[in-house]
C-alpha cells in the first residue's frame, strides 16, 4: 500500500502524485501534520459515495473498520456504537516521518479530501478574520 504524507516545507512526491501546500484565498497554508483535524474522527462523516467508492475499489480493509467502528455523538464526544468506548481519532491516522499521515490518503473520505488547513478553529493554523 502506498502512503501519502504532507511535507511541512513544500511539496514532496510520494507514489503517483504530488502533495504540497494548500491554497486558501490569496494565502498559501502548509499543513503542519499535527493531526489535530484527524482527532475529530472523520469516520463519523463518511458518506454513501465514500462507501460506494471503497466497495468498487475492493477496499474491504476500510469497509471492515468503518462497519465495526460506527460512531455516534454522545453529547460532547464520539463513542463506538459497538462497545461504547470513546473514539479519540481517525483509525487511519498514523505517525510517519516526524508527523501524522493518513494511511488511506489516496482514497480518504470526502470530508477529509475537502478539508483545507487553517479553514476551521480545530486547526492551529486557523486565524479569525473579520
Amino acid at each position: 500500500m502506498v502512503r501519502y504524507i504532507l511535507k511541512v516545507n513544500g511539496p514532496e512526491t510520494i507514489g503517483p502524485e504530488t502533495i504540497g501546500p494548500e491554497t486558501i484565498g490569496p494565502e498559501t497554508i502548509t499543513c503542519r501534520r499535527c493531526g489535530t483535524c484527524c482527532l475529530a474522527d472523520m469516520i463519523a462523516y463518511v458518506t454513501k459515495e465514500d462507501m460506494d467508492r471503497w466497495t468498487s475499489q475492493g477496499r474491504s480493509d476500510i469497509l471492515h473498520i468503518i462497519e465495526n467502528e460506527q460512531a455516534f455523538w454522545a453529547g460532547d464526544h464520539l463513542v463506538s456504537a459497538r462497545d461504547g468506548r470513546p473514539l479519540t481519532g481517525c483509525p487511519f491516522l498514523t505517525w510517519e516521518k516526524g508527523g501524522y499521515a493518513c494511511s488511506i490518503y489516496e482514497t480518504r473520505p470526502g470530508v477529509c479530501r475537502n478539508y483545507e488547513p487553517g479553514s476551521s478553529q480545530i486547526c492551529p493554523l486557523w486565524s479569525h478574520q473579520e
